[in-house]
């Protein structure tokens, strides 16, 4: 932060300070320089701009020139220096927290998001989206496992952490608003996984069945439907702090699911190796395709008709990604409450095939950028 000491100087403090962060104050274009290239987020007034673009410091991303008003003196500093934006206070406040906040957050690898569906009921892909949060933790990094399915049980079921303390979506309040993964964090289930990462499941509970004097069932009372905006801030929240989430999204369309998808970088489809389970698939693929997320195709195993998975491939137009045999023993481990992909087999081979490629496509995207 280059500015002249005094009001907007300690506005511009205060605001750091409800984004959590703790502005480094430069005095000196001198030091400005030797600091320039390495700070996430640099912030500048008028005349600390006009200084800065008459010494010749490079162009770089993430400059902003703040003020307390928008005359035209700002905007020609802003094009002088090459800064990204404007912020006029009172105005921008929330934008600027919001910016400062995301600095603060901000990882050397960014986040992505991946979404998982079944080709049909029953196909696996909850059990699937576990093993990959799994795999993601194992391989020393944080996942966050959502559960999209209002349907589907509650995935923490998958996880063996039912019982476990922690909220729910039933529990959780997000609105339009920003949540620090942090916080996440500590009011969701964190179940135990192998290796330096880390597991945050957010799923539906459980109610208790029956029916109240005003004819509502619990069902309707307990469990809250999230709205988009909710997975979104979730899904916003851990791709600021670089982690993985993983999103269990049913075949049917709905609000949760409609927000993962739109927020992925890579769905992927996982369907059995029958004909009714392509037929079925073919469904899912097309209203997934409006999103215009890259979808590829798991392929799970028996094939009791012969069909390959070049065959599904082909006959549903996605890449093939990766095919499961059958994992003996699975369906009665999951029953114990094993934590699924933590054995070597099928399943968790298949897991961090999907993981790989997802980073593989997270660095292009990086690159790109």
């Amino acid at each position: 932060m280059v500015m002249t000491p005094g009001g907007l100087a300690d506005e511009v403090a205060r605001l750091a300070a409800a984004a959590g962060c703790d502005p480094q104050r430069v005095a000196d274009l001198a030091t400005a320089r030797e600091r320039w290239n390495c700070a996430a987020l640099v912030l500048l007034d008028v005349d600390a701009a006009k200084a800065s673009a008459s010494a010749g410091l490079p162009r770089r991303d993430g400059v902003v020139i703040v003020s307390a008003d928008g005359d035209s003196e700002v905007w020609r500093s802003a094009v002088a220096v090459g800064a990204q934006h404007v912020a006029v206070l009172p105005d921008a406040e929330a934008w600027l927290v919001g910016t400062l906040a995301d600095a603060v957050e901000s990882p050397a690898d960014p986040g992505r998001v991946l979404a998982v569906l079944g080709g049909r009921g029953g196909a696996g892909a909850s059990v699937f989206a576990t093993a990959v949060a799994v795999a993601v933790a194992e391989a020393g990094r944080h996942a966050m496992l959502v559960d999209c399915d209002a349907l589907g049980g509650g995935l923490d079921l998958a996880l063996g952490a039912e019982k476990m303390h922690g909220l729910r979506w039933s529990g959780l309040a997000l609105g339009g608003g920003r949540v620090p993964a942090a916080a996440l964090h500590a009011a969701l289930p964190m179940p135990r996984v192998g290796g330096r990462g880390g597991l945050t499941v957010l799923s539906y509970g459980r109610p208790e069945y029956g029916r109240s004097e005003d004819g509502q069932s619990d069902c309707d009372r307990d469990c809250p439907i999230p709205d988009g905006v909710a997975v979104r801030t979730v899904c916003g929240a851990a791709r600021r702090a670089g982690e993985t989430v993983v999103c269990d999204v049913p075949r049917y369309p709905c609000e949760p699911g409609t927000a993962a998808l739109e927020s992925a970088d890579l769905a992927v489809l996982v369907v059995p190796a029958e004909v009714r389970a392509c037929a079925a698939a073919a469904a899912v693929a097309a209203r997934v395709r409006r999103y215009g997320v890259s979808l590829q195709l798991v392929v799970r195993g028996p094939a009791p008709g012969g069909i390959t998975p070049s065959d599904i491939s082909q006959a549903l137009g996605l890449p093939l990604l990766a095919t499961m045999r059958p994992q003996p023993g699975l369906a009665a481990a999951l029953d114990r409450g094993a934590m699924p992909g933590r054995s070597r087999g099928p399943l968790a081979t298949a897991a961090r095939q999907v993981l790989a490629i997802l980073d593989d496509s997270n660095r292009s995207l990086g690159a790109a950028a």
